[in-house]
């Protein structure tokens, strides 16, 4: 059986900047390797979520907030 393809309508301006990083790869291969990445991100911040408390996440935002004013050229 052989594989069914369909289109996706994006703006120029969307397909220019996929393009632009999708390289030699077949759209089929980049937007799998686009989705595995999204879901490997999410699924981090949702283990993330589950292990840091609150007040944590709090200390390492004021740490994050404090690090980038001390370091402001």
């Amino acid at each position: 059986m052989s594989k069914r393809y369909t289109t996706i309508p994006v703006s120029e301006e969307v397909k220019e900047k996929l393009e632009s990083i999708k390289g030699e790869k077949s759209w089929d291969e980049f937007l799998l390797l686009l989705v595995d990445e999204y879901n490997r991100r999410i699924n981090g911040i949702k283990r993330l979520r589950e292990i840091i408390t609150d007040e944590e996440l709090r200390k390492i935002e004021d740490s994050h907030r404090k690090m980038h004013e001390e370091f402001r050229v």
